[in-house]
């Protein structure tokens, strides 16, 4: 089942890091492009808070950008 968000929301929704990438959503998550994070969606909610979100992988993950 594809994650089903309202696309205006998709639109102003950005990663809690310091990067404030776009999000694409994925199966149950959202990705940031820029450090790769995957913050979970729970009953519609995107929770993008940093410690809840997977590690990533990208450009800006390289511990520098938590705050």
């Amino acid at each position: 089942m594809a994650l089903q968000l309202d696309p205006q929301l998709l639109e102003i929704l950005a990663c809690p890091c310091d990067a404030h990438a776009v999000l694409t959503p994925g199966e149950d998550r959202l990705t940031c492009t820029a450090c790769g994070r995957a913050f979970p969606v729970t009953d519609g909610i995107p929770v993008l808070l940093l410690d809840e979100a997977l590690p990533g992988t990208g450009p800006a993950a390289d511990g520098r950008d938590d705050g």
